[in-house]
């Protein structure tokens, strides 16, 4: 069984990690007041993590234009491969969309981003609240959107472990299971 190879694994995983993280920190900004210091700091944090992760996303997908994705087997079910196409691009979608979101509506405040709570990066649009309510409407969809397609990856996933037939272990950490 063909594997991913191991740039593609480490990307994986670890964006992975990084995203559930960020939007388990997006959901909990949601329980600090508004207009507190707590709230701007971490805010901003979120917002820094946010544009490294997006950073990391685009190696991601570069790394997926130029090295093929291993050919899914023959004896998974048409529809089955077509799901798991279908997934990978909306997985994909929505981590793009979600920190593209974010940094744009970011840029519709009058705020802008404050890499680190250390580096002021002015914004480059205008102080705009219905551009910014929008744009941050989107980046608030999109991570609900993004974790019920993680859900329902991780269910196929952990799917594929219990069938035992070869497709989660080419994305697993480690040497090939023999």
């Amino acid at each position: 069984m063909l594997r991913y190879d191991r740039t593609a694994i480490v990307l994986h995983w670890l964006i992975a990690g990084a995203i559930l993280g960020q939007v388990m920190f997006g959901w909990f900004l949601e329980d600090i007041p508004r207009g507190t210091p707590a709230r701007s700091l971490y805010v901003n944090l979120h917002k820094s993590t946010g544009l490294t992760l997006g950073l990391l996303i685009l190696a991601r997908v570069l790394w997926r234009l130029l090295h093929k994705a291993p050919a899914l087997p023959v004896s998974m079910p048409v529809w089955e491969r077509a799901a798991a196409r279908t997934s990978h691009v909306a997985l994909y979608a929505c981590m793009v969309i979600m920190p593209l979101a974010g940094y744009v509506a970011s840029n519709f405040s009058k705020y802008g981003v404050k890499l680190f709570n250390a580096i002021l990066l002015p914004p480059w649009g205008i102080d705009d609240p219905q551009i910014y309510e929008f744009f941050k409407g989107v980046h608030k969809v999109t991570s609900y959107v993004f974790v019920v397609l993680i859900t329902v990856h991780v269910a196929a996933a952990l799917i594929h472990l219990a069938r035992r037939d070869g497709i989660f272990p080419r994305m697993w950490p480690g040497p090939p299971s023999q």
